[in-house]
Parts: C-alpha cells; sequence; structure tokens
C-alpha cells in the first residue's frame, strides 16, 4: 500500500500551527503600541502569510547559518523569526508596525505562544520533539543498500553506577528502560571498569580496544614536557593518534556523537579528537541551525535551559538549607553549564541521532553526559542526579519512536563507561589540598590542576564544532573556543617547578617535573618527608609507587602490599578496596605514563565514601565505592557473556561481538591501519 502525501495528524498539526500563529499575533497587537491590525481578515491573512513565508524563508536561513558559522545561527534564533515576520507582514496591505524592533518581540511573542500551545497540547511531554524529529528525517530519509540489515545505536549515559540505575528500576521511575526490560527481554547486567575508572580511560577502551597510556583524566607528560588534559581537543587528538589502528568500534561506516575519542568512525560530529578549531562542522551547524530557526525549537531550548538553570539554584539552596552533606560549592556558572549539557546539548545529541537513524547510517555511538555533570556536583544519589535519568529515559524512548520509522531495523544498546563515588571533598574535610600537602612536605616548587574541567571542556566542543571557516562570524567562534579551552587549560609547567601535582576523583598523580621516572628511593633522597608524610595523612589509603628493589609496591599507614606477587607485609593497604585492587594497581603503576606517585584517598567501609582531590562531591578515578560499577543494558538477541567482563577492552570485544553478529564490518579488513 502507497502512503499518502498528506496525513491526517500533519493536517492538524498544520492547523494547530496556524491558529497559534493567529493567536500569538492577536497577543502581539494587542501588547504592542507599534504593531497594530485593522480587522480581523487582515490578522488571519497575516498569519497566513507567516506560515507560508517561513516555509520559504527558513531553509535559506538554516543554510546560511550552516555556511557562515555558529554566530549565524544564534542570530537565526534571536532575529530570524523577526526577519520571517517583517517579510511576511509586508506582503498584507495595512498591517502597520512603527519599527523592526516591535516586529522582533512580536516574533518572540509568536515563540513563546508556540512553545506554550506545543506544550499544552502535549501535556508537557517529549512527544512532540520526537514527532519534530521524525518528521524532518522522514523528509530527509535515503535508501539503503541492505534494509534488512541491522543498526546499532550505543548509548553511553556517562557515569552511571550500575547500582543506581537498578534502584532506578525498581522504583519503576523509568518506564521505557523498565518496559525493555520486563516486556522485551533486555538483560541488565554490570560490568568492571579497571583503574582509573574515567570517562577517557574507559572510553578509549570501549572505543578503540585500549586501556593502556591513560593513568587519569589528566597527566604530566614526560615526552612532552606538559599536561595532558583529555577533554581538550589537542590532547584528545594525541591520545586517540597514540592508540588508534584503524579498527575501532565504528570504524565500518559509524558515526561518533559528542565522544572523546572517534572510534575510527567514518564521520564524528561534536567529538573532541576530530574538532579542528580552525574549521568547523558545517554538517553540525545545519542540524543545530534547522533546530533554532523552528518557532518552537529556540524558544522551546531557551524556556528549557531557563528551566534548567532554575532548577539547578533552586535544588542547591535547598541542600544549604536542609545543611545536607557532604555538598559543593554550586554556583551561577556551573547552573548555565548545566542548561547547556543537559538542555541544549542532550537535544542536539537526540536530533543528530535521529537524522543518523533516518539515513540509516549502520552503527552510531552517543555519549549523554546529564547523570555525570549533576552528579559530581550534587552527589550521586542525590535527587536531582537521578532526576537526570527521568529525562534520559524520555530519550530513550524517543530514539525508540525514530528506529520505528527509520529505513532499517535498529538495537538501542545502552551502557556507562563508570560509576560515581560520593564523600566530602579532601580539602574541606582537611582543610587543605593534596598540593599543599606535598608543598609542606617537600618545600618544593608545586604547580598543581585540581580543579574541575569535564563540564568546560563539553562547552569548548559545542562551540568549536559550531565555528565557520575563515569568515567573520567564524573568527569570532574560533576565538570564543579558545577562550574557553583557556578557561579549561591546566597551567604551564615551568622550569622552575620541582613537582605536578593533579587531581582526577579521589585519585592524585604526583610526578616530578623531568623526563624520567623517578624511583621511591630516588624520592626518599630528594625529599624524605613525602612518602612517609602522604602514607601517614588521614585523608589517604594508600599511595603506589615503583621501587628499583621491590618493584611496584602499595604503601600504607601500617603496612606494604607488593603488586608483583601480592605479598603483604603488616597491614594490606589494599583490602578496604576489593578483591581487584592488587592487579588493577600493578597495571596501572606498571605504565610508562604513570605518576612518580599515585595517591589514593581513603574509603569509608561504612559507607563506600571517598574524598575526591577536585572540588566535587560525586567523582570517580581511583578505588573505593561505586566508581568501579558500570552497566550494560542489551537486547535478547544480543549475547552476553556469562563470564564477568573487566576492562573497557573486554566490553571493546563484546560490543564488536554485537556488530560481527549482526552482519556488520564486513567492509573491514584485517590489515586496517591507522592512517
Amino acid at each position: 500500500m502507497s502512503t499518502p502525501l498528506v496525513r491526517a495528524g500533519d493536517l492538524g498539526r498544520v492547523v494547530a500551527t496556524y491558529v497559534s500563529s493567529v493567536l500569538a499575533l492577536a497577543l502581539a497587537g494587542a501588547v504592542l503600541p507599534g504593531l497594530r491590525f485593522s480587522s480581523f481578515p487582515q490578522l488571519l491573512a497575516s498569519a497566513a502569510a507567516t506560515f507560508l513565508v517561513g516555509a520559504l524563508v527558513r531553509p535559506l536561513l538554516v543554510a546560511a547559518s550552516a555556511a557562515i558559522g555558529w554566530l549565524a545561527v544564534l542570530l537565526v534564533a534571536v532575529l530570524g523569526q523577526a526577519v520571517i515576520l517583517a517579510g511576511a507582514l509586508t506582503l498584507i496591505p495595512g498591517v502597520e508596525a512603527d519599527s523592526f524592533w516591535v516586529v522582533l518581540a512580536a516574533a518572540w511573542i509568536a515563540a513563546a505562544v508556540a512553545t506554550i500551545v506545543a506544550w499544552l497540547c502535549t501535556s508537557g511531554t517529549s512527544e512532540a520533539f520526537t514527532a519534530a524529529l521524525v518528521r524532518r528525517t522522514r523528509r530527509r530519509q535515503k535508501p539503503v543498500e541492505d534494509p534488512e540489515a541491522p543498526g546499532v545505536i550505543f548509548v553511553q549515559l556517562d557515569g552511571v553506577p550500575f547500582p543506581v540505575l537498578r534502584w532506578k528500576l525498581l522504583a519503576a521511575s523509568l518506564p521505557t528502560m523498565g518496559r525493555w526490560i520486563r516486556d522485551g527481554g533486555y538483560r541488565l547486567v554490570e560490568w568492571t571498569p579497571v583503574l582509573p575508572p574515567t570517562t577517557p580511560a574507559s572510553q578509549l577502551g570501549i572505543l578503540h580496544g585500549r586501556i593502556d597510556g591513560v593513568p587519569a583524566f589528566r597527566w604530566y607528560d614526560r615526552a612532552l614536557g606538559r599536561v595532558l588534559v583529555a577533554n581538550r581537543t589537542a590532547d584528545a587528538a594525541e591520545i586517540e593518534r597514540r592508540a588508534s589502528d584503524g579498527r575501532g568500534l565504528l570504524a565500518d561506516g559509524g558515526v561518533s556523537i559528542s565522544n572523546l575519542f572517534s572510534g575510527d568512525a567514518e564521520r564524528s560530529v561534536l567529538t573532541m579528537s576530530k574538532i579542528e578549531l580552525a574549521r568547523g562542522s558545517a554538517d553540525t551547524r545545519r542540524r543545530a541551525a534547522w533546530y533554532l530557526a523552528r518557532p518552537d525549537g529556540f524558544a522551546g531550548s531557551l524556556s528549557g535551559a531557563v528551566a534548567e538553570i532554575a532548577r539547578e539554584r533552586f535544588e542547591s539552596r535547598r541542600q544549604r538549607r536542609l545543611d545536607v552533606r557532604p555538598r559543593g560549592e554550586r554556583g551561577w556558572l556551573f547552573a548555565g553549564m548545566r542548561a547547556v549539557t543537559n538542555v541544549v546539548l542532550r537535544d542536539l545529541n537526540t536530533a543528530l541521532v535521529a537524522e543518523e537513524m533516518m539515513h540509516g547510517t549502520r552503527v552510531v555511538y552517543v555519549d549523554y553526559v546529564d547523570y555525570d555533570e549533576v552528579a559530581h556536583h550534587a552527589g550521586a544519589l542525590r535527587p536531582e542526579s537521578l532526576g537526570t535519568l527521568d529525562r534520559l529515559d524520555r530519550v530513550l524512548a524517543c530514539l525508540e519512536a525514530v528506529a520505528a520509522a527509520a529505513p532499517r531495523p535498529y538495537r538501542l544498546v545502552i551502557l556507562s563507561d563508570h560509576g560515581q563515588s560520593q564523600g566530602t571533598i579532601f580539602a574541606d574535610r582537611h582543610g587543605i589540598d593534596l598540593a599543599a600537602v606535598c608543598s609542606q612536605l617537600t618545600a618544593a616548587r608545586v604547580e598543581t590542576v585540581e580543579q574541575s574541567v569535564e563540564g568546560w571542556g563539553r562547552l569548548n566542543g559545542l562551540l568549536a564544532d559550531l565555528s565557520g571557516g575563515g569568515s567573520g562570524t567564524g573568527r569570532v567562534a574560533h576565538h570564543a573556543a579558545l577562550r574557553v579551552q583557556h578557561r579549561a587549560a591546566p597551567p604551564a609547567v615551568t622550569t622552575s617547578s620541582e613537582l605536578v601535582v593533579l587531581g582526577s576523583g579521589n585519585l592524585g598523580l604526583v610526578y616530578a617535573a623531568e623526563e624520567r621516572r623517578l624511583t621511591m628511593e630516588e624520592i626518599t633522597g630528594r625529599w624524605p618527608a613525602l612518602i612517609p608524610g602522604l602514607v601517614d595523612h588521614d585523608g589517604i589509603g594508600f599511595i603506589a609507587v615503583l621501587s628499583t628493589e621491590h618493584g611496584p609496591l602499595a604503601l600504607g599507614p601500617s603496612g606494604v602490599h607488593r603488586l608483583s606477587d601480592a605479598k603483604v607485609t603488616g597491614v594490606d593497604p589494599l583490602e578496604p578496596f576489593g578483591p581487584h585492587a592488587s592487579a588493577d594497581l600493578l597495571r596501572a603503576v606498571s605504565m610508562p605514563e604513570a605518576p612518580d606517585l599515585y595517591v589514593n584517598s581513603s574509603v569509608d567501609q561504612d559507607t563506600g565514601e571517598v574524598s575526591a582531590f577536585e572540588g566535587l562531591v560525586g567523582s570517580h578515578g581511583g578505588l573505593g565505592g561505586w566508581q568501579g560499577r558500570a552497566l550494560l543494558l542489551a537486547p535478547p538477541d544480543l549475547v552476553i557473556p556469562d563470564r564477568p567482563i573487566r576492562g573497557a577492552d573486554e566490553l571493546h570485544r563484546v560490543l564488536v561481538g554485537y556488530l560481527e553478529q549482526l552482519g556488520q564490518r564486513s567492509g573491514l579488513s584485517r590489515d586496517t591501519a591507522d592512517v
């Protein structure tokens, strides 16, 4: 049976749009003294002209925005509706507007009314957004050569611990994933990221099958003589260059969206390792401009962002009013960053994935950072952190609906890259940060990086990928992205620096600012009080160091654990950290990139709380708590191995097996090389 050219639902949406335009213009005429309609038929004609002109002009504005740059995208959002309205009103004789600013105000009133009408029609749910994505992508749908071959959408729920998701499912507050498990046979299992449980290490393993070479979220690179930060574009590119063999998870026709690394994808969008600040992505700008150019799109994003900021300010004040502890500083800056990641970036990611699905892309990997961003500042089990999972569950419902209209069947695979642990910030608990402790013990000149920069990296990625070439607006975007990158950049390690101290969750890294790694004996000879002082500190669970005589060691206040053969003298400092701590630490300490000293905070045996060396209440990067408990949720026809999955490289092999099981990776030769 042929598909009708015009559907009843389409006619209903046209009528609803037209009626809302009439109401909006009537309201604008009533509240704006500079806008006048002489009769009701004139008002009806103006609304019809606005609808028709918008249909003709909006694609041109979108194309121009994509070609020029991200500033043009913002201008489309702010001024585009006014341009459309002004053009429409010139077609209707007798309509008067005193100035362009009156028209601009009328356009924003129209956008606000459209948003309110859409909200009322959908009871405040995400169905309207889903329907818009399906309509948009259906019009751009392309035939695929193998429509029967299933595709895979890998959805990373950044930082969500396995126990948290399981509890949310038991509470029946995640209806989409709950239905998949209850009625669809999906299987939820736990997998274990090895040390360090942080996004760059885990995502490099998941996407490229390599977990070596990344000792933390950021580290001092002895060869380069500077600090590498995984969510800076140049550093992410360097990390991927070292790890890639050309056969990553996305190498055979895949697309990477909003990740640190590309997985050797043919195309990457908002992916840090592939962003070039000198040239942004016209495709990203086109898709962003489409959403912002819609009357309900930008107004919806703006209202959602404002609501997110208001929600964050209310929740942070509630924590202080109730004296919730532990808690950290949650200012206006974080509120703005939360609005970007949990509204703008989430909606844009969903639109990007939906379009890839409607094009029949074989495999997509996308990272949603909503939970991770909030849990860092609010805590892993706080209501505001758990609330992000409710909204992400609705995103999965949206992708499920898009999949039903796509040109090929899709499997949705959900996973997290690590978990989260909670606890009082180290500096708050002890009145001194790790860098100051090292400085006091050595009297050395210390360079330190302990502030959180994850959110800044995501904002930088968005700005950089929306920047445009050598145009004027592109240069503005380029400079804006550079300023954001500078905000996230670590301080330079100068020739006068003796020690570099870095915080990565509750894992501290201490380097001598030299080209080679120092052994325990050399450190003791140079700074005799450093190792004993760190070991005896109440907030430190253990330190790990490489000994000339004994090899890799874990040192605690009352004992030593020799990692090469697990021989313990005295009280085992690793006993509170689980049965796999020794093997994980041995691998980490043995890496050439490892610091001279790994410093892990203590863990509370009753609560599992740790103390981050950054200013974060929720953290990950070391040992202790739930940061090493990640999740995998897969449909029933994709086999999850019976053995435990330990390490992101092992999870990579499982996910590659899914693609091979579904007939993918046929275009990937065994001798594919990194290019």
